[in-house]
């Protein structure tokens, strides 16, 4: 696996989750969320400058029937955003059930639904970038690009 930093967001209409990983790849942490309100990609800018991560990952949230949504063409949609002001390639992971999973480990470590809920979006940021982190690990390369899907 390449060393070097890795970035995941996970999209949601209001906001965005955003966590980052260590150099060796071991440990991913949340970062602070950011707000969808119209200057999101001028933030992940500042964000990719600060971390010069070596790959971007972006939530694919496909439904339980793997079925493409709204919440999934505007992942994708994002994600084609932050490509055209970077030279690093966006990969797409399947998200399905990240956010469940986050809350269900901030559960597990004593936080309610209320205290939890600034933090969730970028605790499902982690979860995503876990599992790229996992998929690297297991030699085999994490996500699809963007341009795989064929949304224009």
């Amino acid at each position: 696996m390449q060393r070097g930093r890795r970035i995941a967001f996970d999209v949601g209409s209001a906001r965005i989750g955003v966590s980052i990983c260590d150099p060796d790849g071991i440990l991913a942490s949340p970062l602070q969320r950011i707000d969808r309100d119209g200057q999101e990609i001028v933030q992940v800018e500042k964000l990719l400058e600060e971390y010069q991560p070596v790959a971007i990952y972006v939530g694919l949230p496909i439904n339980l029937e793997g079925k493409f949504t709204q919440s999934t063409y505007d992942a994708v949609y994002f994600a084609q955003d932050i490509e055209a002001t970077t030279t690093t390639r966006v990969r797409m992971i399947d998200e399905r059930l990240s956010t469940r999973a986050a809350q269900a480990a901030m559960h597990s470590s004593g936080h309610s639904v209320k205290s939890s809920k600034e933090w969730i979006d970028s605790a499902s940021a982690v979860e995503i970038l876990e599992r790229a982190l996992e998929i690297l690990k297991a030699g085999r390369e994490a996500g699809k690009t963007v341009d795989s899907y064929g949304i224009d």
